[in-house]
């Protein structure tokens, strides 16, 4: 039994704050309209979730965003950056990889990364559609 992606529950977000790695993107008005958060797992940032309103896709808000948590886990000294993502989504793992994320699988994986796969295939989301990505900074 596969289930649905989830959101962030507030308390992770909470944490994603605390730690810093909890950015967003607003209007001039100014209204939310993306996010992205991560984790130190390691020696690496795990960019946990990030979302873009879709009415505000296609405007490089997602990649301004992302390029600014790497720019955190370069001043933080870190290896580099993971995620994992749903290789079926036709955007996803290749909007990652504009930015220099390549796929990783089995040992390849960082400790972190492995559990991290494990641990969404116990919430039951589909093992055959989730791929893991990093960035050596």
């Amino acid at each position: 039994m596969t289930g649905p992606a989830s959101a962030s529950s507030i308390e992770e977000l909470r944490d994603f704050s605390r730690n810093g790695l909890l950015l967003a993107a607003y209007t001039p008005d100014p209204d939310p309209v993306g996010f992205i958060a991560g984790q130190i797992a390691d020696e690496w940032l795990h960019v946990a979730e990030m979302d873009v309103h879709p009415n505000w896709q296609r405007r490089g808000i997602g990649k301004q965003l992302m390029q600014a948590i790497l720019c955190n886990g370069k001043k933080r000294g870190l290896t580099g950056a993971t995620l994992t993502t749903d290789k079926m989504a036709a955007f996803n793992a290749r909007f990652y990889a504009t930015l220099g994320f390549e796929m990783v699988e089995g040992e390849a994986r960082p400790p972190h990364l492995a559990a991290i796969s494990k641990d969404e295939i116990a919430r039951g989301l589909d093992p055959a559609r989730r791929v893991a990505m990093r960035l050596i900074f």
